[in-house]
């Protein structure tokens, strides 16, 4: 093999299990082992995105405007009533969840859930592409940002052991959020984070695959890439000797089937496995629903149903580790307000969030509900924002992950404390 093919194999197969930083080279993994062996309680983010642009209105119902049965037609979800299953769980009189997030009302009533309803973008695009770029970047309007805004909260709050596993993203590919400095890892699963070769696929099995990735160095390749190679294989043993994947969910959770209950079940057995996780990112797909979308049952019930149990057993699961843990879930934008020709809603603007954990101000709907008739609408047509993601989004970095107010956290953006939604202690 010549050195340059050698040099791509590296970069391009044996680094693709890692989140690269801006400098080429993931420096975390150089302080891997001052993180081996510890066992400290700390603050942890898990940030979960709804891709596809979810409706909120049918998510978090605000029953209590007239003017939602008036546009929604067929796909109004049915107003609370008691003894009914198949209705609004009604929240406070005005807001309530659609029916099949009713596994997430005992957090509501226990404090431990929050909404914050009309919240968005301030940027106008209805493209799903650019509203999620400008969502993970944290710059609406803005696409020659490198970095993610996660990446650079974590570079804004640098920690000594320099933990490999502080920032975790679940599935193939590191997500925009996480791209930076600060360095992340992006696994499929636990059980085959490994070394990759060209095309993700694992290089284990009858091939001694780490010897001959080891024996590249040996041949005489003296470039940066020499201790990235050393750190890869460090941070590979590390997880195999936590063996996390051991741990089966605890207090008797129950995760949905599929990608979504996996990924949040693996995120607790690296939470509860002490490996110095304080970010973790998973998403879901399947809320472009333009046509089909459903009521009480559905596409879209069908979503939210697996969406409500997934996020219901990771909080049962982690237990009291839940005080120090909160779970923000985010969307590019949201529905139209009216249900289109197809019973279904198209793209619009502001959507709802939730906010979960032992530091959260729940059982309260936060910001101003902007009403729902025509000429209250943006453009007409959508729910207009009234909170700009960036505030809820920099609440949550300063408050629970303990970002300086002067960071850098959204160029273009000024974090006031005052702007911030409330939704934590």
């Amino acid at each position: 093999m010549d050195p340059c093919t050698r040099r791509a194999f590296m970069k391009g197969g044996a680094l693709s299990a890692l989140g690269i930083g801006l400098g080429g080279m993931p420096r975390f993994l150089l302080r891997a082992a001052a993180a081996q062996g510890t066992a400290v309680r700390r603050k942890t983010l898990i940030a979960v995105f709804q891709r596809g642009a979810v409706d909120g209105l049918s998510m978090v119902v605000p029953h209590g405007d007239p003017d939602y049965y008036s546009a929604r037609g067929a796909i109004a979800i049915a107003r609370p009533a008691s003894g009914q299953p198949e209705t609004t769980v009604d929240l406070d009189g005005f807001f309530g969840l659609h029916p099949a997030l009713s596994p997430l009302k005992p957090l509501w009533d226990t404090r431990r859930l929050a909404i914050v309803h009309a919240c968005g973008s301030p940027d106008i695009t209805r493209s799903h592409f650019d509203a999620q770029d400008y969502m993970e970047s944290g710059t609406p309007g803005v696409k020659s940002t490198a970095d993610g805004w996660l990446a650079r909260g974590l570079q804004a709050t640098p920690r000594a052991s320099g933990a490999p596993f502080r920032a975790v993203a679940m599935g193939p590919q590191l997500p925009r959020v996480l791209r930076g400095e600060a360095g992340a890892v992006a696994m499929g699963s636990i059980a085959e984070f490994d070394v990759k070769g060209e095309g993700g696929a694992s290089m284990t099995g009858a091939v001694d695959a780490r010897r001959g990735f080891e024996s590249m160095y040996e041949q005489g390749v003296r470039d940066l890439l020499y201790g990235t190679g050393k750190e890869t294989f460090e941070a590979v043993k590390m997880l195999k000797a936590a063996a996390p994947q051991r741990l089966a969910p605890a207090n008797g959770a129950q995760y949905p089937r599929g990608r979504f209950g996996d990924s949040l079940k693996q995120i607790a057995q690296l939470i509860r496995a002490d490996i110095g996780v304080e970010v973790a990112f998973a998403d879901v797909g399947g809320w472009d629903t333009h046509a089909g979308q459903g009521n009480e049952r559905g596409q879209l019930a069908n979503r939210l149903g697996d969406f409500a149990q997934g996020l219901a057993a990771l909080e049962r699961d982690l237990g009291d580790r839940m005080d120090d843990v909160v779970v923000l879930t985010m969307s590019e934008f949201g529905r139209t307000v009216r249900e289109n020709g197809n019973r279904g809603t198209d793209h619009g603007h502001a959507t709802a969030m939730l906010v979960l954990g032992g530091p959260v101000r729940g059982g309260a709907v936060y910001g101003r509900w902007p009403g729902l008739r025509r000429d209250q609408l943006f453009e007409g047509r959508d729910l207009a924002v009234t909170t700009d993601f960036r505030a809820l989004f920099a609440e949550v970095a300063l408050r629970h992950l303990g970002v300086a107010p002067t960071a850098p956290l959204f160029p273009g953006f000024t974090v006031k404390t005052s702007g911030f939604p409330g939704v934590l202690v």
